[in-house]
């Protein structure tokens, strides 16, 4: 089974997701802040991480560095779940390496699970 480290402050959106990916056949574990996603993901080693940007103590930019910088994680694949979308927010992302992102108002969890799987299968 193939876990995904969902990095998410809000809670009807990681109540959802959380739902979804574990009806897709995905563990998954919950962090509700950055510097918790990062020890996190530095303990379990997941397949995928979905994080926020926007949330308490650390934001998704500083997980992204993180799992950049550690070579226990650097290759696994994070998609990044914005508020804004904002093009220069999106640009940094990319810089930082993520592979994909989504929108908060616009996306749906069957979008989720799509880009889940691309990345992991």
């Amino acid at each position: 089974m193939k876990t995904i480290l969902l990095i998410e402050d809000e809670e009807i959106i990681y109540n959802l997701l959380q739902k979804k990916l574990t009806n897709e056949g995905y563990r998954v574990i919950l962090s509700k802040d950055g510097a918790e996603g990062i020890a996190a993901a530095q303990k379990e080693k997941p397949d995928l991480i979905l994080t926020d940007i926007i949330m308490p103590k650390k934001d998704g930019f500083e997980v992204l560095e993180a799992v950049k910088m550690d070579p226990n994680l650097s290759s696994v694949p994070v998609i990044v779940i914005s508020n804004s979308g904002q093009p220069v927010e999106l640009e940094r992302v990319k810089q930082l390496g993520a592979k994909d992102w989504l929108i908060k108002t616009e996306f749906d969890p069957k979008e989720v699970v799509d880009k889940v799987k691309k990345q992991i299968g």
